[in-house]
């Protein structure tokens, strides 16, 4: 009878016969005179990409910097001949660091993403027809990622129903000349339990870069604080799932019950030599500090406290709230103490803290601003699907965001701009479920002191049909009926409600008790 040894290595041989991913899994046996040792460990990026093909989809997590697989990406970098990639990612980075360097090299033909954010070099080579640009919501693109490694080929969700995203509306590309050249495709909708939901594929991936804190020879993966984001979702997702980690340890070394992503999704594994980048240092600040740094000065700086104050009321003892970055952001500042809220972040946290002490920023803690952050006592961390999951099943009492518009009936238009492109984030799943999530719109009563932002209907591309249950700004607070149109509640001291009317274009009741602004 042949030896344990003999047996691996003619097992071994076998495989190197069969599929490619059989034949990278044969390279990671070792024959003993007891068992095959399963060893998926590679001494590089370059010799885990090397059968890496071009015109492939690569699925790369992180948000913003972090939890970014950069070491990978920049073995991909170093291979131009890897070209045509549809890169599958929240976002691209930023110029020279990221998928900004795959941009740049011109290895990437095509982006599914959710935010193009800041990064100008992204957005310039969209609208110039240099690449091509599938936006698609945050929470569909991290429920795409999990469904595909879930084998589900699709689903229904509430987010983006009644939106570009529904109807076809969409530019995926552009001629260098500005105009569109191919538009999205209109998806199919269905109605359950008396509500519309708008389908959505599947994504699968060829390779997913998967970056994790720290990972076995088996392929087990842990992550770090919000560094899991799309990482283990995207990690399930591939035919090669290749995770360079931080720290590569023995099997048994990371406790059962804190792998985020098995070994049984992991193709290799590979040392991470690069350094973790943050994107936008925030440190902690007196509350005078902060609320001048964010609301700026004069009377724009008043203006925004009075919004910021009084939508600090909407603040129930209990609530789990999600805000948006900017003026909502500052609400809790203004919080009565006897008030406890839970803040959750679309990226994977509950539980959010205040801006880090000078020193003390974390890369793996970012709100999803992308701005550093701590953890209050308590808090919970998870990925980006998980993330949404409870966001599109109202568990999120409350949302407060901005709004470029919103209409007499609630709709709301929040991303993009005559010109200019940002992208979705996570803003059409937070308003997807208004009967169980109080959507709050914090905003200037005009734009540019004149420009009227309540309108009969939306002129910009919306977020969200029928969503936004009140509005607040330096002027006046608006309750929002979705059928009947916009209720007068409140308005600022000195502030008349012709005043009011004359900055207005939709119209409105004005409410029986209308009182001064709460403040």
């Amino acid at each position: 009878m042949p030896s344990s040894a003999t047996l691996c290595l003619r097992t071994a041989a076998n495989l190197t016969r069969a599929s490619p991913k059989a034949r990278f899994l044969a390279r990671t046996f070792a024959s003993s005179t007891r068992r095959c040792e399963i060893n998926k460990v590679l001494p590089s990026a370059e010799e885990a990409i090397k059968d890496m093909r071009s015109n492939s989809t690569l699925l790369c997590g992180g948000f913003g910097l972090c939890g970014v697989p950069d070491t990978l990406i920049n073995a991909v970098e170093k291979k131009p001949n890897i070209t045509g990639l549809t890169a599958v990612s929240n976002n691209a980075g930023v110029p020279g660091s990221g998928l900004g360097k795959l941009l740049a090299s011109t290895q990437i033909k095509k982006m599914i993403a959710s935010y193009v954010g800041e990064n100008k070099v992204f957005e310039q080579m969209y609208l110039t027809g240099e690449i091509e640009l599938e936006l698609t919501p945050q929470g569909t693109l991290a429920e795409r990622c999990r469904a595909g490694g879930a084998g589900i080929p699709a689903f229904y969700t509430p987010a983006a129903v009644g939106t570009v995203v529904q109807t076809g509306e969409l530019p995926l590309s552009y001629n260098s000349d500005g105009t569109v050249k191919e538009y999205s495709k209109p998806k199919d909708v269905k109605v359950f339990k008396g509500k519309t939901y708008v389908m959505e594929e599947a994504i699968d991936g060829d390779y997913a870069f998967v970056k994790a804190w720290k990972a076995d020879k088996l392929g087990n993966a842990m992550f770090r604080f919000a560094a899991n984001n799309f990482n283990a979702a995207m990690g399930r997702n591939a035919k090669t799932t290749i995770v360079e980690a931080e720290h590569i340890v023995e099997p048994g070394e990371i406790d059962p019950a804190a792998v985020h992503l098995p070994g049984i999704y992991v193709t290799s594994v590979i040392q991470s030599t690069t350094e973790k980048n943050i994107e936008k240092v925030i440190n902690a600040k007196s509350p005078e500090e902060l609320k001048a740094g964010a609301l700026g000065s004069g009377d724009a700086a008043s203006k925004r406290e009075r919004i910021v104050r009084r939508a600090a009321k909407e603040f129930k003892n209990g609530m789990y709230a999600n805000l948006g970055i900017g003026m909502p952001m500052l609400a809790p500042s203004f919080v009565d103490p006897s008030v406890e809220v839970q803040l959750q972040s679309e990226n994977g946290i509950l539980g959010l803290g205040p801006y880090p002490q000078k020193g003390h920023e974390d890369p793996d803690l970012i709100n999803a601003g992308k701005e550093t952050v701590t953890l209050k006592p308590g808090a919970a961390v998870f990925g980006s699907d998980e993330s949404f999951g409870m966001i599109r099943a109202g568990r999120i009492d409350l949302t407060i965001l901005g709004a470029m518009q919103v209409s007499a009936h609630g709709d709301l238009a929040n991303w993009a701009l005559p010109g200019k492109i940002k992208g979705f984030g996570g803003a059409m799943d937070l308003v997807s479920n208004p009967d169980r999530t109080k959507v709050v719109v914090t905003m200037e009563h005009t734009a540019k002191g004149r420009v009227k932002k309540i309108l009969n209907q939306c002129v910009f591309p919306l977020t969200g049909k029928a969503c936004v249950s009140m509005i607040i700004t330096e002027l006046a607070v608006f309750d929002v009926d979705f059928t009947t149109g916009l209720t007068l509640i409140e308005h600022a001291e000195g502030v008349s409600v012709e005043d009011i009317k004359a900055q207005t274009e939709a119209p409105f009741k004005v409410s029986e008790s209308l009182r001064v602004m709460q403040q």
